[in-house]
């Protein structure tokens, strides 16, 4: 399974984009809020899900971890494939898209294109008690701290020092608090340079 890639954008098209992967061109399918944050020549990390079927490999890439979790989880109801998931996606954020089915709202979910009442229904009813409201503070939670810790190894710190400087700004927090990412980037670094 490949979970990210990382290199320059080499292309960029409606539906995706292609990242100079070790001298390898890989095209990654992404919503248009992930392609309108891509910019050709700059290195990028997406985290990404592959789809394998007996006639195509493809990988589908997002901005975040969050995004790629719920792109998995929806494919878990029947009906739904990574086409419809990747449109979910791109109609509503991952918080957004827990909250309506969580509160079966039908009416949201209708605006993805393919999906329509009686498919709304089924993704409610299948998948419900599984974006509850710790499934929500965990997915957050994990969120962040994939944010922040990508961040930091863009920054070119590494892996160990990324992971002691998220455990000192979270401990900081109140359990369950889903902070800002930008103050836990900036905090996170401020704990880094005190190290040097």
């Amino acid at each position: 399974m490949i979970a990210h890639v990382r290199g320059p954008v080499a292309a960029v098209t409606l539906t995706s984009a292609v990242l100079d992967v070790g001298g390898v061109g890989l095209q990654v399918m992404c919503t248009p809020g992930t392609i309108a944050s891509l910019r050709i020549g700059r290195e990028v990390q997406l985290s990404t899900s592959m789809v394998v079927r007996e006639d195509s490999l493809t990988i589908f890439g997002f901005a975040t971890p969050d995004e790629r979790d719920m792109f998995e989880l929806v494919q878990t109801a029947s009906g739904v494939g990574p086409k419809v998931a990747q449109a979910m996606l791109a109609v509503l954020d991952p918080d957004r898209l827990r909250q309506a089915i969580g509160q079966g709202d039908l009416a949201t979910l209708t605006t993805v294109p393919g999906i329509g009442r009686k498919g709304a229904e089924r993704i409610v009813v299948e998948l419900k008690d599984r974006v509850g409201v710790t499934t929500t503070v965990a997915a957050g939670a994990a969120s962040w701290r994939g944010q922040v810790h990508e961040a930091l190894l863009g920054l070119g710190w590494s892996t160990r020092d990324a992971e002691a400087a998220l455990d000192t700004v979270a401990g900081d927090l109140p359990p369950g608090e889903v902070p800002d990412v930008s103050t836990i980037l900036r905090d996170a670094l401020r704990s880094l340079a005190k190290t040097r």
